[in-house]
């Protein structure tokens, strides 16, 4: 298999995905409402974070806690907004309505941001400085995040009923969070493909000792591969928790499950060094479009999660055959 097979084989799949239930369900499918609502606004998310899960993979690491850390994320952001808007704990805990500013919900939103980029950054130094593998540190770490966000009010969520810019806000007709996920996914395949950072990720995944030896500072490309993913997990974070009028502790949950099958599915090889932002996009949308498309024909959410892992199995065993033919 070729290298512009490998770039075709997802866009196939997708297209073929596409004209499936387009034929099984074309009445409901194809609606305008449908494809821009139900899939591509609901994607935003999962676009937003495979951007970054695509940094880390390129590396060949992994991050498992993406799922509990947007959950985390989303509880620490609205705890921020309630109290930039002067809310006491007891209006927080007994979920009460509290008006938010504007500059609380900002200042909620920076909040959320930063705390992903500070414990994606927290993740790396653990990987790099004491030599774990990032499957471990990011196993642990999803724990420590679910643990996080159910003790911060009891497992409840917490209301943020006036937080609804990035979920029913539109510019031009076109929703909020389309326009996020776009400006992210172009800044991503810019700094992947034209920078010396982009350069670096991919140089790591295809061998460290090779790029440390031409005088890359690999630690602190890892920390920042990490540290952008966690970012980029924040930003996710507010979404989710605006257009449930609250942050949800449990929110995110085996989330990581689609982030990891988009990037893979797109491209992004397991073993690092091969991966791009349209790939990414591709798996992306082919997972919401099987989602959606299994949705509309009465298929239940347990089958679908049986349907993604066997497409995460064969995107890596096509990757792996590929590999072997080619060496």
């Amino acid at each position: 298999m070729n290298k512009f097979a490998k770039q075709l084989l997802p866009f196939c799949s997708l297209i073929f995905i596409f004209l499936l239930f387009a034929v099984l369900e074309p009445d409901s499918f194809l609606t305008k409402e449908n494809l821009l609502r139900n899939v591509l606004n609901r994607s935003s998310v999962n676009m937003i974070m495979a951007a970054g899960m695509t940094f880390v993979i390129i590396t060949a690491g992994i991050d498992l806690s993406v799922g509990t850390m947007m959950g985390m994320c989303g509880m620490v952001g609205a705890w921020a907004m309630l109290s930039f808007s002067g809310a006491t704990w007891e209006q927080i805990s007994t979920a009460s309505n509290v008006d938010l500013s504007g500059g609380a919900i900002f200042g909620g939103i920076l909040v959320s941001i930063f705390v992903g980029a500070l414990v994606g950054a927290l993740n790396g130094t653990l990987i790099t400085r004491l030599k774990l593998a990032p499957f471990i540190v990011t196993l642990g770490a999803m724990s420590i995040f679910k643990g996080i966000s159910l003790l911060m009010n009891d497992g409840k969520p917490m209301p943020v009923s006036s937080f609804s810019v990035l979920d029913t806000g539109e510019i031009l007709n076109i929703p909020v969070s389309v326009i996020l996920m776009v400006v992210v996914l172009l800044a991503a395949g810019f700094v992947l493909k034209y920078t010396r950072f982009g350069r670096y990720t991919y140089a790591i995944g295809s061998s460290v000792e090779t790029a440390f030896h031409a005088g890359v500072n690999v630690n602190r490309v890892l920390v920042c591969v990490y540290s952008l993913t966690g970012a980029l997990v924040g930003l996710a974070a507010m979404i989710t928790t605006s257009r449930a009028s609250s942050a949800q502790p449990t929110a995110g949950l085996a989330l990581e499950l689609d982030i990891i099958a988009a990037v893979i599915i797109g491209g992004c090889s397991p073993s690092g060094g091969r991966g791009s932002i349209v790939g990414t996009i591709i798996g992306t949308l082919l997972i919401g479009f099987l989602r959606n498309g299994l949705t509309l024909c009465g298929i239940s959410t347990n089958w679908q999660l049986v349907a993604v892992g066997l497409i995460i199995i064969l995107a890596v065993a096509a990757d792996q055959l590929a590999t072997r033919r080619e060496a």
